[in-house]
């Protein structure tokens, strides 16, 4: 749908006029996975779809959500001062309207807001994030409250980690809030120090491969990973001064292992300090051009996230497979949370088409599921349009 059609529809439902607009995008990760809240590295860029809202503040207490994705749920209204969690899409905006208000900000109109999203749901380009950040940008700009897109990174990541009740890092925010056309951001999990990488791909696209097998992280593996790894933390802080798994090296594995001893926790060690340095060497071979040593690493990354994270499941596995086995591929791995969701691909433009084909077709025999591909382009971040 274009921002017209949208303005239609938002009449159509509140009987008035859309006030503004704005945009906030997915993302993708080049490669760093499942290191973001182990203090490491990641390295997304910002795509150009994303989440569209149009809002008009309103003059009574009241709020109102309605998304063109999910029209079988209607409208779903609360109060500024009763504002609970439904387990429904709008628990999203309503944990960062919340958010604002625990930190302290004065809202003391509601609003209507229409949302529509062509990031696809449950693929694993951070849709909720784009929908929480779209919803920072807007109230930040209609009460006025001067907050820098860093600081509405933050608010999206308190309002999923808080309200919702899914304990994400802040990539997936930081991305949305503050990518840049034609870069992938460098970003310290840790301290959210970044610095922009311009991707030069000269003939190559990126291709994101939807499984369309649907994950959902809240209540999922993905908490019992992260407590995994603060476990393994606790244990090898007895002899390392480190306040996150990726302050280790790779040369300090064979010494943390032996104090962690577990074999599983040791896993989870292995794929977060390993990660964390692929990426930093990814990077590194981007900057000097070298887009197959790029692309290999990004193989490595999906081997460690099977093997040693054990995130990637039936699907994810079989897609990776099938990209990897391709000729024009320079390499290719899940991407997210894991269990379900988008593998993300190097692929030289001229074999564009034919990989699609034949993935998808590889893909389809093996899972009884038809995949979707996107060729995805780096865009700009959150705005109002």
């Amino acid at each position: 749908m274009d921002i017209n059609e949208l303005k239609t529809k938002f009449k159509k439902i509140f009987g008035r006029d859309g006030a503004a607009v704005f945009f906030a995008p997915g993302r993708a990760n080049l490669i760093g996975e499942h290191t973001d809240y182990n203090g490491g590295y990641v390295f997304p860029c910002a795509l150009t779809f994303g989440t569209y809202l149009i809002a008009s503040k309103r003059h009574d207490s009241k709020v109102n959500f309605y998304s063109v994705n999910f029209e079988n749920e209607g409208v779903i209204s609360a109060d500024l001062n009763d504002i609970k969690k439904e387990n429904r899409w709008a628990d999203y905006p309503k944990g960062v309207l919340e958010t604002f208000k625990q930190a302290g900000h004065i809202i003391n109109t509601g609003f209507d807001a229409l949302y529509f999203g062509d990031v696809p749901n449950g693929a694993g380009l951070s849709s909720s994030a784009s929908i929480e950040v779209v919803t920072a940008v807007m109230i930040n700009d209609f009460y006025n409250f001067g907050c820098s897109l860093i600081e509405l990174a933050k608010i999206g990541q308190k309002a999923e980690n808080n309200f919702v009740g899914m304990n994400c890092g802040i990539m997936d925010q930081f991305a949305s809030a503050m990518g840049k056309k034609d870069n992938a951001i460098l970003l310290d999990c840790n301290t959210l120090e970044y610095s922009y990488c311009p991707i030069a791909l000269n003939g190559i696209s990126i291709l994101i491969a939807n499984t369309n097998y649907n994950h959902k992280l809240t209540g999922s593996q993905y908490n019992t990973r992260r407590s995994q790894c603060e476990e393994a933390l606790k244990l090898v802080q007895s002899r390392f001064k480190v306040n996150y798994l990726c302050q280790l090296k790779p040369s300090d594995l064979p010494k943390a292992e032996d104090l962690v001893k577990d074999e599983t926790l040791i896993k989870r060690m292995r794929h977060a300090v390993t990660e964390n340095a692929r990426t930093l060497e990814a990077v590194a071979l981007l900057k000097k051009g070298d887009i197959e040593g790029f692309g290999k690493l990004m193989d490595a990354s999906h081997a460690s996230l099977k093997n040693d994270y054990e995130v990637t499941g039936p699907a994810l596995d079989a897609m990776a497979q099938a990209l990897q086995g391709c000729d024009g591929v320079l390499g290719a791995r899940m991407m997210g949370g894991g269990f379900g969701g988008c593998c993300i691909a190097l692929v030289k433009n001229e074999f564009l088409e034919e990989v699609q084909q034949k993935a998808g077709r590889e893909y389809e025999a093996a899972l009884k599921i038809k995949p979707a591909f996107y060729i995805a382009q780096i865009g700009a971040g959150a705005r109002k349009l």
